[in-house]
C-alpha cells in the first residue's frame, strides 16, 4: 500500500506485560514488545523479564486487553467532524424536537454564513415525515440552512439556501416541498460546503480522527470526490494526517477521472462513486418496485461505464470501487466487472482487489459474483443494527421479506468474499465494538458471523482491502498499530452454539475477545498507537 499518511515511527523500544494480548502467534500472550514502530515479539509473562533491560518503556497493563488497532474502511472525515462539532439531529425523537434543536443552534451561530446540520431521520419520528422548507425558514430567521438526512443521500433545506444555487430549481432531484436528491443535492451540497472556511474545515477534521482514536480506531478510508467533499478537502485531510499524530488516512476518491485520482494521492478512484442512491431516500437502484414508493429508485452508472472505469483503474494500478445498495445496482455492478474481466482477463481483475462499498440487497448470483472477480465488501453492519428487523425502515421501503435479503454477511464468508467494516461516519457512528456486535448479533440469524469473524473484518480486512496482508494483527514484523482495552471476561461468541463450545476449550488455541452480547458493556479504550505513537493517551491523558 501507498498512502502520502503513512506515520513516522516511534524509534522506542516498549514492552507491555501483563494482560491479555490478542494474537495468532500466541493465544495465550501476555506480553508484547514494540521495536522502532512494529511488533518485536509476543508471549508469555515468564519470558518477558528478558526484555525488560532493553526497553525504554514498561507499560503494565494490569490485566488489560491489547488488539490490533481498528480499521474503519468507509469514513466521510470532516462530515463527521462537523456533525460531532456542531448541528446532530441523530438523537432528535420527533420532528418537534429536532425543529427546537435547530432553532436553539441557529440562535447560537448568528455569525455563520451557512448553518449546517446532520442526521434527522423521519421513519423514527413519530410526524413520520422530514422538516418542511417553510418550518425551517421560520427556525433560522430566512438563513441558509443545509440539513442531511442520515444517510446523506438527500437534504431538508431553507430557501436561501436554494437561493445560493441558481438554477436549482430545474435540476433532477427536485421536488417542491421535498427534501432535496440527486443532481439538485449535489449542487446545494456544493455551495454548503463551500462556506466553511479552512479553519473550520480542518478543525473539523482533526476532531474527527481524534475522535477515532477515542474508539481504538488506527486507520480510516476516507471516502471523498467531487460531489462529496471536493478536492481541498480531500488534500487538506491527507496532509494534515501526515503532519500531525493520528491514525492513518487512506484516501479514495470517488471519480470516473483515474488520473484526476491519481493525482489528489488516492489509492483507487473508488469508494462513493455511485452507482445508486440509498433505500432510506428511496434513491437505491431496485429491480421491483419500493413497497412504500411507486418506483425502483435511481441508476447511475450503466455496466459499460462500470466496466470501462475497472479497465481503466486496472491498467493504471489503481482500485476501482463503486457504491452500491440496490439488487438493480448490484447487478449493473457485477455486469460491469464481468465484461471488464472479459477484456482484461480474469486474474488481472482480481489480483486488484476492487471494492464495492455497502452492497446490501445481495441475490446470490451477486454473492457468486464477488467471489469470482475478488471483490471486496466493503460493508456497514451498524446500518442493520439501525434499520433492519420486521419494523425497521428497510421493511418499510422493502417489504418484510425482501428486508431479510439484506446484508448477507454469513453468505459473503461462504463464498469466500473478502470483508471489511466501516461505519460510513457520519451516517452511523465511530463505534467499532458496536459494530462488531451487529454482525454478531444480526437481526436476521442467517446472516450473523462469530464474533472472531467479525473483529477480523474490522481489523485485518480493513487491511486487506487496501492491498496489505501483513499488517492488522499482532505478529512480529506487523506494524504496531494497537489500542487497549478495559472490559470484562473474554470469551468466544459464534452463531453454531457447537462452535462456541469446542472453541473455548483450551486446547483450540483459539483467542478470547470482550463479550458482546447485546446489553453488555462494550470494552473501553485505555490507549491507542500507530506505528508505535500513541494517537490517544487515554480517557485522562
Amino acid at each position: 500500500m501507498t498512502t502520502s499518511t503513512d506515520p513516522q515511527s516511534d524509534d522506542r523500544t516498549v514492552l507491555l506485560r501483563g494482560g491479555e494480548v490478542h494474537s495468532p502467534a500466541d493465544p495465550f500472550a501476555t506480553a508484547m514488545v514494540v521495536e522502532r514502530g512494529h511488533v518485536a515479539w509476543v508471549g508469555a509473562e515468564g519470558a518477558a523479564d528478558a526484555f525488560a533491560a532493553g526497553a525504554d518503556e514498561i507499560v503494565d497493563l494490569d490485566g488489560a486487553l491489547v488488539t490490533p488497532a481498528f480499521t474503519d474502511s468507509h469514513v466521510h472525515t470532516t462530515a463527521t467532524g462537523l456533525a460531532l462539532t456542531g448541528l446532530d439531529l441523530g438523537g432528535a425523537a420527533s420532528l418537534a424536537e429536532a425543529g427546537a434543536l435547530v432553532r436553539r443552534y441557529a440562535e447560537e451561530h448568528p455569525g455563520d454564513r451557512v448553518l449546517l446540520g446532520h442526521g434527522w431521520d423521519a421513519s423514527r419520528w413519530p410526524e413520520g415525515r422530514a422538516p418542511a422548507r417553510e418550518e425551517l425558514d421560520a427556525l433560522t430567521g430566512g438563513r441558509p440552512l443545509y440539513l442531511t438526512r442520515v444517510d446523506v443521500h438527500s437534504a431538508a433545506v431553507t430557501t436561501a439556501m436554494l437561493d445560493l444555487v441558481p438554477g436549482v430549481r430545474s435540476l433532477d432531484g427536485y421536488r417542491d416541498g421535498e427534501p432535496l436528491t440527486a443532481d439538485a443535492h449535489h449542487a446545494v451540497r456544493e455551495a454548503a460546503h463551500a462556506a466553511v472556511s479552512p479553519r473550520q474545515r480542518t478543525d473539523a477534521q482533526r476532531a474527527a480522527l481524534r475522535h477515532a482514536a477515542s474508539r481504538g480506531i488506527g486507520t480510516v478510508h476516507e471516502c471523498g470526490g467531487p460531489h462529496i467533499s471536493g478536492e481541498d478537502d480531500f488534500t487538506g485531510l491527507l496532509r494534515l494526517a501526515g503532519e500531525e499524530p493520528g491514525p492513518r488516512v487512506v484516501g479514495y476518491w470517488a471519480d470516473l477521472d483515474v488520473d484526476r485520482a491519481r493525482r489528489l494521492g488516492a489509492v483507487g478512484a473508488a469508494g462513493d462513486l455511485f452507482a445508486d442512491g440509498s433505500l432510506g431516500s428511496h434513491t437505491a437502484c431496485l429491480h421491483e418496485p419500493y413497497a412504500d414508493a411507486p418506483h425502483t429508485g435511481r441508476a447511475m452508472l450503466a455496466p459499460a461505464e462500470i466496466a470501462a472505469h475497472v479497465v481503466a483503474c486496472t491498467e493504471a494500478g489503481l482500485q476501482a470501487g463503486f457504491h452500491a445498495i440496490g439488487d438493480a445496482a448490484l447487478s449493473a455492478v457485477t455486469d460491469g466487472f464481468r465484461e471488464a474481466a472479459d477484456k482484461l482477463g480474469l486474474a488481472r481483475v482480481r489480483a486488484a482487489r476492487h471494492r464495492v462499498e455497502h452492497a446490501e440487497l445481495l441475490t446470490p448470483e451477486a454473492v457468486a459474483a464477488f467471489a469470482e472477480f475478488g471483490l471486496t465488501a466493503s460493508v456497514q453492519p451498524a446500518f442493520d443494527a439501525a434499520w433492519g428487523g420486521e419494523d425497521g425502515m428497510y421493511a418499510a421501503r422493502l417489504g418484510a421479506e425482501r428486508a431479510r435479503l439484506l446484508n448477507p454477511y454469513a453468505a459473503l464468508l461462504r463464498a469466500g468474499v473478502p470483508l471489511a467494516f466501516g461505519s460510513d461516519s457520519p451516517v452511523t457512528p465511530l463505534d467499532p465494538w458496536g459494530t462488531v456486535r451487529a454482525a454478531a448479533f444480526h437481526r436476521t440469524p442467517e446472516h450473523r458471523i462469530s464474533v472472531r469473524a467479525a473483529f477480523t473484518a474490522h481489523t485485518r480486512g480493513g487491511w486487506r482491502a487496501v492491498g496489505r496482508d501483513d499488517a492488522g494483527v499482532l505478529v512480529p514484523g506487523a506494524p504496531a498499530d494497537y489500542a487497549v482495552w478495559e472490559t470484562g471476561a473474554l470469551v468466544v461468541q459464534a452463531p453454531d452454539d457447537r462452535v462456541a463450545r469446542w472453541s473455548t476449550d483450551p486446547r483450540s488455541g483459539t483467542p478470547g475477545l470482550p463479550d458482546l452480547t447485546p446489553g453488555a458493556d462494550l470494552p473501553v479504550c485505555l490507549r491507542t498507537v500507530v506505528a508505535g505513537r500513541t494517537v490517544f493517551p487515554g480517557p485522562n491523558g
